[in-house]
């Protein structure tokens, strides 16, 4: 095999891998983002009795919410206190906070 044949199947391997590989940690970014403020540490401790509990929620579920309040798609109740936040994610990382507290013990 050429040079640069292999250099071509190693940098498209890595391509392949980068997905997974370079994938957001979401429970860094819940932290970092101020999730753990209004959620709890682990999302199961709300700030307000009114805030939900969001440990072991639907992680599609938590995709639609998040980006419907980015978007404004979601404009009630609390989403509100939301809107300061949603201006410090984008798609990928919300889509990993998502995956993470999917997980949470609720």
């Amino acid at each position: 095999m050429k040079l640069s044949s292999m250099l071509w199947a190693v940098g498209v391997s890595m391509v392949m891998l980068s997905g997974s590989a370079l994938a957001g940690d979401g429970a860094k970014l819940f932290a970092e983002k101020t999730c753990t403020a209004c959620h709890g540490a682990k999302g199961n401790k709300p700030l307000m009795p009114d805030y939900p509990k969001i440990a072991g929620q639907n992680e599609a579920y938590i995709v639609k919410q998040m980006m419907d309040i980015k978007t404004g798609a979601r404009a009630n109740g609390n989403s509100a206190a939301m809107n300061g936040v949603m201006v410090l994610v984008n798609e990928q990382e919300i889509k990993d906070i998502a995956a993470y507290v999917s997980k949470l013990k609720p």
